[in-house]
């Protein structure tokens, strides 16, 4: 199994402002540049799942494992022989709003997904969750 977190701390955005960003998964697209598309039926919720079209690959459906409002919430994707788990955790601090991201991959050829895809993820997540601040901040 391989696991990278990043976390950032900010008073710029409030967990709610966060929470919000997330949850309308069809807006995506305004503030990911790296995906074409999201698409979710019904509501960001535990045992939903949504549909996302990244740049530079196959549209995935990807699982809400685990919602916990304004705090927590974890999904995953099934890739042939392994899995990824992206788990997103908003949480005050006296610093301000502490936010984590920790992807996870397991699997027999987990080591190979973590090179197509998870890597590349990791990699961007201190732009990407700069962005997701900027764009939080402005709802």
């Amino acid at each position: 199994m391989w696991s990278k977190s990043h976390t950032i701390v900010t008073k710029e955005v409030t967990k709610e402002q966060m929470w919000k960003l997330f949850a309308d998964v069809n807006s995506w697209h305004t503030w990911d540049k790296g995906i074409e598309y999201a698409r979710i039926d019904g509501e960001f919720k535990k045992g939903n799942h949504f549909l996302l079209k990244p740049k530079k690959g196959p549209k995935v459906k990807i699982k809400i494992l685990e919602t916990i409002e304004n705090k927590r919430f974890t999904d995953l994707t099934h890739f042939p022989l392994a899995k990824m788990y992206g788990d997103h955790t908003f949480e005050e601090t006296a610093a301000g709003l502490k936010i984590t991201v920790t992807m996870t991959v397991s699997g027999v050829l987990g080591f190979l997904w973590r090179k197509i895809v998870a890597q590349e993820i990791v990699d961007g997540l201190p732009e990407d969750m700069q962005n997701q601040v900027t764009f939080a901040s402005k709802l």
